[in-house]
């Protein structure tokens, strides 16, 4: 609530200003602001608000109209208008896009049936597993920002990168030869399925503004003949229409649609364009070193 309040003015916050700004409003003392995370790499009181900031982000209560800023949206300004009596996890969850962020599974998961867990009923296991998606939905959105504000050039390395982790095109300087610069900020090629070359695969990635439709697709799938190719991958940062999807699902050629959170959530997946943060081992007893 401290942090929607701040952006109550309607004006455009920078979140790095805003963090000495929260700390009086609250009144945390030196101490308070000095305490860190158990990793020793950041402040607790910062960890906080970003989390607030990321919880509202997804809440639609507030947006990010650039990297580091924020404002209110109406229904922020609904919810300071008729204040909760807290505003917290169980409050947001009237919304359906923060229920999708919480309930977020990663890119291969993403289809398993059946919603989260209620907290209170989780156990430490499945608490731990429930994070570990929120932090992944976080990381997997700050990327998909960072792509979009990135240059052609780095989207065109980025996806090369991703493809080459994923198995696909033998060296980079074999993938290179093959995949070339489309001339309208993406990828447009063929790449080998596997090292041997058995197979090879028609690849296009673009940063379509939209969502890209069955158009686009079609066209796509037409190209494969061209280069004598039975498989194809379609990227873009943002996503597809149903009749997209529909397409696909009834032509013999087999494409694969590649979104902008699936996208993401494939680099975090590979580690590419991430780094390891922390890593925290689970131990149980082991039973067989108790059997006599």
């Amino acid at each position: 609530m401290p942090l929607l309040k701040r952006l109550g003015d309607r004006n455009e916050h920078a979140i790095s200003e805003m963090y000495g700004q929260l700390a009086d409003d609250m009144g945390l003392s030196a101490d308070d602001r000095a305490t860190l995370l158990a990793s020793g790499r950041q402040y607790v009181f910062m960890n906080r608000i970003g989390w607030a900031r990321t919880y509202l982000k997804k809440a639609g209560l507030v947006v990010s109209p650039s990297r580091g800023v924020l404002r209110i949206t109406p229904r922020g300004l609904e919810v300071l208008a008729h204040p909760p009596e807290k505003l917290n996890v169980r409050f947001l969850k009237q919304y359906p896009e923060f229920v999708e962020f919480h309930t977020y599974k990663g890119p291969e998961r993403a289809a398993e049936p059946g919603g989260a867990a209620d907290p209170a009923e989780e156990t430490p296991l499945e608490t731990l597993e429930r994070v570990q998606r929120e932090l992944e939905a976080s990381v997997a959105e700050d990327l998909l920002d960072r792509i979009k504000a990135a240059t052609p050039a780095f989207f065109e390395r980025l996806v090369i990168d991703l493809l080459l982790a994923m198995g696909y095109g033998g060296s980079r300087e074999d993938a290179g030869k093959t995949i070339g610069r489309s001339g309208d900020g993406g990828l447009d090629g063929v790449i080998n399925e596997d090292k041997l070359g058995l197979d090879v695969v028609y690849v296009q990635a673009k940063r379509w503004e939209g969502s890209v439709g069955r158009p686009v697709v079609q066209a796509f799938a037409g190209s494969l003949e061209g280069v004598r190719a039975r498989k194809g991958v379609l990227i873009t940062t943002s996503g597809f229409t149903a009749e997209a999807k529909d397409y696909i699902r009834n032509i013999e050629k087999k494409i694969v649609l590649i979104d902008g959170t699936l996208l993401a959530g494939l680099l975090i997946q590979h580690d590419v364009a991430v780094t390891l943060e922390s890593s925290y081992s689970v131990k149980k007893v082991d039973l067989d070193y108790f059997d006599e």
